[in-house]
């Protein structure tokens, strides 16, 4: 990854006319003085990035181009943040309107009715990629504070920590001394981070739990169960009790499906008890997962599982109409 750019070193993206390409961002400035007209730009040959903003309608739309598009034009120190830069890193996000850019003065805030402006900290960590400059991991994780919730955001924190793109001792040291608008939230979610998780539904699933309070499981623990040697997603190894998250692409896949058989044949040869989940259990019946995974923790004797269990799941779980 390339190094964070440092404090007065973004620049606004400026270009003079006689540098104009159709295949990157222009504006309709630009394009007029490149002799092109209002008919010609609203027409086949070009896309519209954002409002003023064109670009050759044979070049691909990525959030890399849609963040040169943000940084066209605007005066001053600026950099693309929040869910434009969460979109660049390739973060899972749910869906969100709009696209962001931070600038350090005021003044310099941009008017265009389809991009939400912020002014920023002028030593927010950023990574300039050629003339595309956005924030760095652990400042797009604080941003994202403002737009996500609790479970959302510790889905974006997994999903850097496993991807290396910062470690977990890095984004708590960070968000910990942060004074960003968000810096509160993403405290309270920098808590449940964890290393080593492989997706966000396991991350969900994890989170649907521990919000139940059930006592934390271990994350992708190794298990020596049978004749091998199993990783699972969540395990409670005090009980011998394990958690799996089972998403509809392994049915797809019969070698996948297969080894996932198999690795379940072994561990409950070894008297351990497993249960697996799938995205209906999260995003319809989350009710139903909470209680029959409680069942089976309380029946193994688990210590500390509380008698019971907390509802602050479901501010995010909510239990689907008809599931009831």
């Amino acid at each position: 990854m390339t190094d964070d750019v440092q404090p007065g070193q973004r620049r606004p993206l400026v270009r003079e006319a006689a540098a104009f390409d159709p295949r990157r961002p222009f504006t309709r400035a630009e394009g007029r003085a490149a002799g092109l007209t209002d008919k010609v730009l609203g027409g086949p040959r070009f896309s519209r990035l954002l409002h003023g903003v064109y670009v050759d309608a044979r070049i691909a739309r990525t959030p890399e181009l849609v963040g040169l598009a943000l940084l066209l034009g605007t005066p001053g120190e600026a950099w693309v943040s929040h869910a434009s830069a969460a979109r660049i890193l390739g973060l899972p996000l749910p869906a969100l309107p709009g696209e962001h850019v931070s600038v350090v003065a005021k003044p310099d805030r941009t008017k265009r009715r389809d991009v939400r402006s912020h002014v920023g900290d002028p030593s927010a960590p950023v990574i300039r990629r050629g003339d595309l400059v956005h924030s760095a991991p652990v400042q797009v994780f604080v941003e994202l504070a403002e737009q996500l919730t609790l479970v959302d955001l510790v889905v974006v924190g997994d999903w850097l920590v496993r991807r290396e793109l910062v470690t977990l001792a890095r984004l708590r040291q960070f968000v910990g001394t942060s004074r960003l608008k968000g810096a509160a939230a993403a405290r309270v979610a920098v808590a449940f981070v964890r290393e080593r998780v492989d997706s966000p539904m396991e991350t969900r699933l994890r989170m649907l739990f521990v919000l139940a309070g059930f006592p934390e499981p271990a994350v992708n623990l190794t298990v020596d169960a049978g004749n091998g040697r199993c990783r699972y997603d969540l395990c409670w190894p005090d009980v011998k009790v394990v958690a799996e998250y089972d998403g509809r692409h392994h049915a797809q896949r019969e070698e996948q499906w297969e080894a996932d058989l198999e690795r379940r044949e072994l561990i409950d040869d070894d008297g351990w008890r497993i249960r697996v989940f799938v995205a209906n259990d999260l995003y319809n019946t989350p009710h139903l997962t909470v209680e029959r995974m409680g069942r089976l923790l309380r029946a193994a004797g688990l210590r500390d599982m509380p008698r019971v269990l907390r509802d602050d799941w479901r501010a995010h779980f909510p239990v689907r109409h008809g599931y009831l």
